[in-house]
């Protein structure tokens, strides 16, 4: 487990996108990050703390604007929270369970076998290829 960073350090590291995005809960434009469309082997990582939250096999086009995939990598490592922000309408926000960074929401409409869609602002990940 990565040492955390303090808000200070993370203002040195991100982009204020990512710094929005990640700390303050924001969400980035759909349609905007090269993450979307992304479709390279490899894993997705929290850009915080770079806690490994995805694969790439778990990642589909859900037509939403914003990168979306099935699975986590495992159990634990996105934690769900009870989300009335939006029109007063509940949703499920997700956060890295490591280092409590925004990284999106997490809706049951997704393909199987889970049914979910875990909904991430690219600008909340970081992706490493395979090798």
């Amino acid at each position: 487990m990565a040492k955390l960073k303090t808000q200070a350090e993370l203002r040195k590291i991100l982009t204020d996108e990512q710094f929005n995005v990640t700390q303050n809960a924001g969400t980035e434009s759909p349609h905007s990050h090269k993450y979307n469309q992304q479709f390279s082997l490899g894993t997705y990582h929290c850009i915080c703390c770079d806690t490994a939250l995805f694969l790439s096999d778990t990642k589909f086009d859900a037509s939403c604007g914003w990168p979306s995939f099935f699975a986590t990598v495992g159990d634990n490592v996105v934690k769900e929270i009870e989300d009335l922000s939006y029109l007063n309408r509940p949703r499920t926000e997700i956060r890295c369970a490591n280092c409590d960074a925004h990284l999106g929401h997490v809706f049951p409409d997704g393909p199987p076998p889970t049914g979910l869609r875990y909904c991430l602002n690219g600008s909340a990940l970081n992706f490493t290829p395979n090798s």
